[in-house]
């Protein structure tokens, strides 16, 4: 009695040609270049599509404060900062600078998973072959994309603006910060679309935790001239290390250690990025 060899092997035990994986058997071993692609291109052509309301409006928005300030002062106004006296001008516009990307890299982050929950197309973003580490990863390249669209649209209407002097001192620093500072907004992003339930959660974290660390964190005064209390909150504030080395990508002088304030931030966004893929991998309220 002859016997046949199991279905899609043949007599001497080799698999068949035809046959690439055993059913159940992952074929994409590596990272899944084509899908990561596929959806950071869907967040980026998500917020493009409204070009006018994500990257337009708050570009004004911030060129406005700029405007302002400058013209309730004068154009007379000087801040002390590192031991010299800086244009207030010249001060506060990195800050703005960056304050919009933080601001914009956050919203993006946010909208993405809290949208598909509340529409019930999370599944979108759960069932497509791509690993957590590919979805945090196409997610959080969005929102700084979005980031640095709209601190590229401010620093070019800034340079345009008579009195205020934009040029980076150093480059390096002003896009390593700038990335930093992204990268954390857009975890913290993700973190509350994870958590969130609707919009009005979302915007709290917006009105009670990030605005406010924003403003509080030397974006228009040097913490400099707070008290030695007021120095130290300012001093435990992230936001802070974000503005003042940014601040020195553009003017060369910063109100606290670069070297201290980049580790401070890396670090920040390493811890972030464990708790999102760890959330995300264990489906915290995104599967119930």
């Amino acid at each position: 009695m002859s016997s046949h060899p199991p279905f899609g092997q043949q007599s001497g035990g080799q698999e068949n040609s035809l046959v690439r994986n055993a059913p159940g058997v992952p074929s994409i071993r590596n990272v899944n270049w084509g899908g990561l692609k596929t959806l950071y291109v869907k967040e980026v052509r998500r917020f493009f599509k409204v070009q006018l309301q994500t990257i337009w409006a708050p570009a004004i928005t911030t060129l406005l404060y700029l405007v302002i300030f400058t013209v309730a002062l004068g154009g007379r106004g000087e801040v002390h900062l590192g031991g010299s006296m800086v244009a207030f001008a010249d001060f506060v516009a990195p800050g703005l600078i960056v304050m919009g990307m933080l601001n914009n890299a956050f919203a993006n982050a946010s909208f993405s998973l809290l949208v598909g929950k509340i529409q019930g197309t999370i599944v979108d973003y759960l069932m497509p072959p791509l690993s957590t580490a590919e979805l945090l990863a196409a997610l959080t390249g969005g929102a700084v994309t979005r980031a640095f669209l709209v601190g590229l649209t401010v620093w070019l209407a800034m340079a345009l603006w008579p009195g205020v002097h934009v040029a980076p001192a150093h480059p390096i620093a002003v896009l390593w910060f700038g990335l930093l500072g992204s990268i954390f907004l857009a975890l913290v992003g993700v973190l509350t679309s994870i958590w969130a339930e609707k919009f009005d959660h979302a915007a709290a974290v917006t009105n009670f935790v990030v605005a406010p660390l924003t403003l509080l964190s030397g974006t228009f005064y040097s913490v400099d001239r707070l008290s030695p209390v007021f120095q130290a909150i300012s001093h435990a504030n992230p936001f802070f290390y974000i503005i003042s080395g940014f601040r020195y990508g553009f003017l060369g002088i910063a109100d606290s250690p670069v070297a201290l304030g980049s580790a401070v931030v890396l670090a920040l966004d390493i811890a972030l990025g464990i708790l999102c893929y760890t959330l995300l991998r264990r489906g915290w309220r995104l599967k119930n």
